[in-house]
């Protein structure tokens, strides 16, 4: 049996329902387990993580609209201070962005400027919960991705 391990928060519960799904999916259809971290339990206590893994984050900010007037990322912040902390980044495979479509230009803009920060891409997003159709497409994403950068480091 394989692992994924998959860092995340989650503030209204939503990524948190897509982790576990997902986390279900991958054992149901997969065979793999799952290692979660979520970073709202750990009180801004970071750790060094040195398995590869895949970080989901929903997105809140306040101002601005996403393209030239700026904009604050609000409550996810200890998910970025942990990926900072020890390296981690360097073991993260990619990010996945969650939000919700009515913030146009703002949907999943926290997920694509960790990217940008970070060096790691952006492999997909979701909208709120996530349906069933994007569990099974970011499953596939998942694994091909992680198996690339498995391949990369070896």
């Amino acid at each position: 049996m394989s692992q994924l391990t998959i860092v995340y928060i989650s503030l209204s519960g939503n990524t948190q329902s897509f982790v576990r799904r997902l986390s279900d999916y991958l054992k149901l259809n997969h065979d793999m387990t799952t290692r979660q971290i979520n970073i709202k339990e750990l009180d801004h206590q970071t750790f060094p993580v040195e398995e590869p893994f895949v970080a989901i984050l929903p997105t809140y900010l306040e101002g601005g609209n996403g393209i030239d007037d700026g904009d604050v990322e609000i409550l996810t912040n200890p998910l970025g201070d942990f990926i900072a902390a020890h390296d981690n980044y360097k073991h993260c495979f990619g990010i996945i962005g969650s939000g919700n479509r009515n913030f146009n230009n703002q949907y999943c803009l926290t997920a694509k400027q960790y990217a940008k920060r970070f060096g790691f891409p952006m492999i997909g997003d979701f909208e709120l919960r996530g349906t069933s159709s994007d569990i099974e497409r970011l499953a596939a994403v998942i694994l091909e991705t992680q198996e690339a950068f498995a391949t990369k480091i070896s």
